[in-house]
């Protein structure tokens, strides 16, 4: 699609023709390209039936409501934010004081739709023409239009002086997939923290995995998880963030957050009756030890991040737990008997620091759900270095 085709699909006849697809399933995409091609030109019934796709995977990022009104493009749907985690960043400038920031890199304008539901004026800059006018058109589509200003630039053009917080989202995905070197972002990581710097504030989204030696001292590094799944890093630049500033986990929706306390590794030894699941989130910003000193508890090996403990169970938002019943070498025979002999039929399986992957080891186990009607959670791990699984149930949400 480009920006003409655009420009059609939001014509009386193209939104008509959005309403005609809406709902329409893969196997039927085919006869129905065909029969509209009678009335529509090829390339506008295409687009639409693009859209349509799209924002039936949209609905798990944007919800149902706002994935059926929005437009996309399958890079700009794949590195779009999360509206909650938009929502959860767009609160954090509103509550430092920003009344107005400049979104650079901002893609189809999921970011500054959040800024401008904060109340926030932003300018929205990308240099890619059709993703400008798909921003511009949903910011029209949300009733946001009156503060959200899209302009079409190369971000290293714009100045951003005048704003009174700065975003940025650079490029992380190139023509083989995801670009994991900072430096290699567009634009760079380098460019990002030098204009960052220069703002008096600002947050710049970068991949989960971005290594902590590469967090800049002036900056406080936030993971953010939605559900357990860790979604992205943010480096903030506030006036009080520098090399005091500790590492950040926050969990959405509930909006908990942990930070940092500089606290050492906690010791490794024996599994106890309990085992507890950092959050992704926690381990990304390694605040494993910090959980561990909430829970009072251990490691399992001193390189995975599991903790355990004897003590009577606690509720923390920032860990699953488990009751463990097994500990065992990894042996895939001697698990399988076990499970039988349980009546065990369903399995989840979970692993930390194990080569075997989840559903290699469920078809190794050929558990019979139907005849055997009992669960049991499985960990694939090292116990003291040693290949080992444990098996255990998840605790009630509120520990009895």
């Amino acid at each position: 699609m480009d920006v003409e085709v655009f420009a059609e699909l939001l014509s009386p006849a193209g939104q008509s023709l959005l309403r005609e697809v809406r709902g329409v399933a893969p196997a039927e995409k085919l006869a129905v390209a065909t029969r509209l091609r009678q009335r529509y030109a090829p390339a506008l019934v295409a687009a639409a039936l693009t859209q349509n796709r799209l924002r039936t995977r949209a609905v798990a990022k944007f919800g149902a409501a706002e994935a059926a009104a929005l437009y996309f493009t399958a890079d700009g749907l794949e590195q779009a934010t999360r509206t909650s985690v938009a929502d959860h960043r767009a609160r954090r400038f509103a509550a430092l004081g920003a009344g107005s920031a400049a979104d650079l890199c901002c893609g189809i304008g999921a970011d500054a739709l959040a800024l401008a539901r904060a109340g926030i004026e932003v300018l929205a800059v990308d240099r890619d023409p059709l993703t400008c006018a798909l921003a511009r058109a949903n910011a029209e589509v949300l009733g946001l239009a009156d503060r959200v200003e899209v302009r079409c630039a190369d971000v290293g053009d714009v100045s951003t002086a005048g704003y009174d917080a700065l975003f940025a989202d650079p490029a992380r995905r190139g023509g083989r997939g995801r670009i994991f070197d900072p430096e290699a972002y567009s634009p760079p990581l380098s460019w990002a923290v030098e204009a960052a710097s220069a703002a008096p504030l600002a947050a710049l989204k970068v991949a989960p995995g971005i290594p902590h030696e590469a967090v800049p001292p002036q900056a406080e590094a936030e993971w953010v998880s939605h559900a357990g799944d860790v979604k992205e890093a943010v480096l903030w630049f506030t006036p009080v963030s520098g090399a005091a500033a500790a590492p950040r986990a926050t969990l959405l929706p509930s909006g908990e957050t942990l930070a940092g306390r500089g606290l050492p590794d906690p010791p490794a030894g024996p599994v106890g009756r309990y085992l507890y699941e950092p959050d992704g989130a926690v381990v990304r910003a390694h605040l494993v030890a910090d959980v561990a000193a909430l829970l009072e508890g251990r490691l399992i090996d001193p390189t995975i991040a599991y903790v355990t403990t004897d003590a009577p169970p606690r509720a923390t938002p920032y860990a699953t737990g488990y009751e463990i019943t097994d500990v065992l070498p990894f042996n895939v025979k001697k698990l399988r008997a076990l499970l039988r002999e349980r009546g065990v039929g369903t399995v989840t399986v979970k692993k930390r620091g194990s080569a075997v992957e989840p559903e290699e080891l469920r078809r190794k186990l050929k558990l019979d759900a139907k005849a055997a009607t009992g669960s049991c959670t499985v960990f694939l791990t090292r116990v003291a270095g040693a290949p080992s699984m444990l098996l255990g149930h998840p605790l009630p949400r509120e520990p009895r």
